[in-house]
Parts: structure tokens; C-alpha cells; sequence
């Protein structure tokens, strides 16, 4: 089956804007994410590929590529579209990590297809490789909450508040996204319901 012959069965990936201005805003959550799990399983992203910093990740049966991508936000799906194409893996397949201003901060949202919602990174994906891949989405609040346009919004840093809860949701998410690769989008969406009840 192709899977074995392309070397890489998944595709995680984390969304952001590169560089050290937007470090750490909420519209990086996807990086923070990414970058918690590379920490938490040793991986390194030592490795510039499809214009994106990637690391290898061995899971089982499963070899993960995780990716950040190094375009900006309203591009990340070329990266995305061009690593599925070489390495033909499916959107099922496909998981992406992101940021969502239509939910509370540190809220959680899983899901296995379905519109951007507005968000540019996710458009773009999108339009490479269609709606059909599993993303997480991490709440970082709402701009009207803030009393500013969402360009500024996304683009600005969390309080002393906010960041200890969004750690916290970092840190479950890097623990626990073996849980979908191993056992499937079902089983993982109950994970994420029994974590948002808490």
C-alpha cells in the first residue's frame, strides 16, 4: 500500500506566523502546540522542507511528519498541499493546529472536516487539499471582548491569565494527540469533550 512506500503516514501541523515578532501571539497557538509536542517527545525541527521547519516523529506503525510552516498564515496551505502531494497522504490523515477567535480562551474544538470559519491559514489549506482533514482549534478570546480589530487582536500577546490556562491546554493537546493517530477521530473527540468539561 502506498502508505509504506511514501515513508510518512501523518501530517501534523501547527500554524503561526514565523519570526520573533509574532512569537508567542494568539495567532501562533498552532506553533506553541507543536513546538510543546516536539519538547515532550524529543523531536527537533532541524530539518527545512516544502518551506516549513519539519521533524520526524515515530508512533507505532505510524511515521509522523510534523510541520511548521514558514510562509505566512494566509499561505500555510502551500506547504501543507505540497507535502501530502509527495508523500500522498490522505486529508483524513492531516491534522492541523490552530488558533480560533470564535472560542473562549483555551476552549477546545475538534473536528474531522468543515469550513475556515474565517481564518486565513485554514482558507488557505483549504483550497490545497479541500476541508476533509482533522483540525484543533485552541479559543483565544474574541476581539469585541478586547474592544479591537481582529488584526491587532490576533496579533497580540496573552496575559499572565490567559497564558497559565493556554499551557495547560498545550500541554494535554501535546500529550494526547497520539490518542487520534492510534485510535481515530472518535475516540479522540471524546477525549477533547471530557478535557473541556473540567
Amino acid at each position: 500500500m502506498f502508505f509504506k512506500q511514501s515513508g510518512f503516514t501523518w501530517l501534523v501541523v501547527g500554524l503561526g506566523n514565523p519570526g520573533a515578532r509574532y512569537e508567542s501571539t494568539r495567532h501562533n497557538m498552532g506553533f506553541l502546540a507543536v513546538d510543546r509536542l516536539a519538547e515532550r517527545e524529543k523531536l527537533r525541527f532541524n530539518k527545512l522542507r516544502f518551506k516549513a521547519w519539519t521533524a520526524e516523529w515515530k508512533l507505532g506503525e505510524s511515521k509522523v511528519l510534523v510541520m511548521k510552516p514558514q510562509t505566512y498564515m494566509n499561505l500555510s496551505g502551500v506547504p501543507v498541499g505540497a507535502a501530502a502531494r509527495f508523500y500522498k497522504i490522505p486529508p483524513e490523515h492531516i491534522l492541523v493546529v490552530s488558533d480560533d477567535i470564535d472560542l473562549p480562551v483555551g476552549k477546545l474544538r475538534l473536528r474531522a472536516f468543515g469550513s475556515a470559519g474565517g481564518h486565513n491559514g485554514l482558507k488557505n489549506i483549504d483550497s490545497q487539499i479541500g476541508q476533509n482533514y482533522n483540525r484543533i482549534r485552541i479559543g483565544v478570546g474574541s476581539p469585541q471582548e478586547h474592544h479591537t480589530d481582529t488584526v491587532n487582536f490576533v496579533l497580540s500577546r496573552f496575559s499572565k491569565a490567559e497564558m497559565t490556562l493556554l499551557q495547560e491546554r498545550i500541554d494535554f493537546i501535546a500529550s494526547t494527540i497520539n490518542e487520534l493517530i492510534k485510535k481515530g477521530i472518535t475516540h479522540y473527540s471524546n477525549i477533547i469533550g471530557m478535557h473541556n468539561s473540567k
